[in-house]
């Protein structure tokens, strides 16, 4: 813990242990600084020494250390060129190209990088790493693009753009604004660094873009769980529906953590609701509100799976060639390859999916005319439109996400002149994951958007204390539509409005 211009900052250690993804949000949330324990530099140091010892004991290759990189593997570099080496390694390989990843993702990748680079199998030099740390400890944000990973022998081309900075090169975010990185290192009067022997590698192989996206994309995940459960409690109550699919007895038949989980939710939100209790008369609901537990219940053990598969990849190693001291040894395999992370995130591309999936259904189900409601929640309807395009909207949206949803995976394109020829498409799974998980939200916007107006006709019997609180909210950012208006402005408040609530 430190003082810095009088603000109040709490340390975070790297020490030998795992970190969680809790631990991660934290340090996220709380805009944590970080260091590396004692024992992680003795790490570290150790390990560099070791790698430099095999490098001046003998003439053997050790690939990208003193050889070519992918296919070119097998030609011998000079000794007094080795440092070159990994400098043209870092600027060949940084070609990413489309839109700039979300500072956020950016911020993730630096700090997993770190994470992974301080465990000592990767030679990675002590004064290297600190200057990781520095960036981002300063929130030196370099600037990195979208497309270039193939998810295999590590993300290159983002983290050849996350590499460029310590060498002087490249752009950064920076105090709100896009500068060179040479113009912010002479600011804070420090040098570019020049790599030793592997540092290039260590930097490049790895995959810290699949997994910085995964990982804030697993916490907007948990978010979009909770929303559309609570919204779709909102939609219940609209359309009159029956609690007993909530029932413990449902869920004790079927032993699925994520569908109790969803009824527990559900009968929370639901509580005290004189909707829930009044007499039915319809016997079943339409699937989309009768199976949200087993639907929602599915995605959430999606979420949790896929945290699992990502907690081990963020305490991994995951450049070529590891370096072991205990064993003795500097051997090259495979641990760059995404296909794990690349599975995960298709798997939380479908079920994130779904769940917007199964909204637009209540969506168009509450806009129906059924239950005493009006059709497409408008009085007058015929001179207005009411609440028809928005679902037209949502079903748009989920037809996209469809599209986005089939599996990155199962695709693989030969790289490296066939040394490469077997690739994750990881980091495409991240980019559509990503568009996914936006387009989710804008469903549950309208989904929101249209429980509000049709709750809102059923004025003469009350919901419970959660949802009457949640809807009164509400009101105050979108009001109820009593005749056609631009539906567009309406929508986007009421993301704003869900986007902004705390779901924990």
């Amino acid at each position: 813990m430190y003082f810095y211009k009088k603000v109040y900052f709490e340390m975070y250690k790297i020490g030998a242990g795992n970190i969680g993804l809790d631990q991660i949000k934290k340090i996220l949330n709380k805009n944590q600084k970080i260091e590396l324990s004692k024992g992680q530099i003795k790490i570290i140091k150790n390990s560099r020494k070791f790698l430099e010892n095999k490098i001046n004991s003998n003439d053997d290759p050790i690939y990208g250390v003193n050889t070519g990189f992918g296919s070119l593997q097998n030609i011998k570099i000079n000794h007094n060129q080795l440092d070159k080496l990994q400098e043209n390694l870092i600027v060949s390989h940084a070609c990413g190209v489309g839109d700039q990843i979300p500072n956020n993702v950016v911020r993730i990748m630096l700090l997993l990088k770190i994470i992974s680079l301080s465990k000592g199998y990767s030679g990675i030099s002590l004064k290297t790493i600190k200057r990781l740390i520095f960036f981002y400890n300063k929130n030196i944000l370099p600037v990195i693009y979208s497309y270039g990973s193939l998810g295999a022998s590590g993300d290159l081309a983002p983290l050849a753009h996350l590499s460029l900075p310590i060498i002087g090169k490249g752009k950064v975010f920076y105090n709100g604004k896009i500068s060179q990185s040479s113009s912010i290192l002479k600011r804070f009067n420090i040098k570019p660094i020049k790599l030793l022997p592997k540092e290039g590698l260590a930097l490049l192989n790895g995959t810290q873009f699949m997994s910085a996206y995964a990982t804030s994309l697993i916490f907007e995940s948990n978010k979009i769980s909770y929303l559309a459960d609570l919204i779709s409690c909102v939609s219940l109550e609209a359309f009159d529906c029956r609690y007993d699919p909530f029932d413990d007895i449902i869920n004790k038949v079927r032993n699925h953590k994520g569908q109790s989980i969803v009824s527990k939710r559900i009968k929370n939100f639901s509580k005290g609701s004189k909707i829930k209790t009044s007499k039915k008369s319809h016997l079943q609901d339409p699937y989309s509100f009768r199976c949200i537990p087993q639907v929602h219940g599915a995605t959430l053990d999606t979420i949790l799976y896929a945290s699992k598969v990502l907690t081990d990849e963020i305490n991994s190693v995951t450049d070529n060639p590891i370096i072991s001291l205990k064993d003795n040894k500097i051997i090259s395999g495979g641990n760059f390859h995404g296909q794990p992370l690349a599975y995960i995130l298709d798997f939380l591309k479908i079920s994130l999916a779904e769940l917007g999936n199964i909204s637009e259904r209540r969506i168009f189900n509450l806009i129906s005319g059924e239950r005493n409601l009006p059709s497409f929640l408008t009085v007058d309807s015929g001179l207005n439109s009411g609440f028809m395009i928005p679902q037209y909207t949502a079903a748009s949206i989920v037809s996209i996400n469809k599209q986005f949803a089939n599996p990155a995976s199962t695709d693989s394109i030969t790289s490296s002149n066939g040394q490469e020829d077997h690739v994750s498409m990881g980091a495409n799974s991240a980019l559509q994951l990503y568009k996914i998980i936006e387009n989710v939200k804008y469903i549950l916007a309208i989904e929101m958007f249209t429980a509000a107006q049709a709750l809102d006709f059923r004025k003469s019997i009350k919901s419970s204390i959660t949802i009457q609180k949640l809807i009164k909210s509400y009101r105050t950012k979108v009001k109820f539509i009593k005749k056609d208006e631009i539906m567009h402005d309406h929508i986007i408040s009421s993301l704003n409005f869900i986007d902004n609530l705390d779901y924990e």
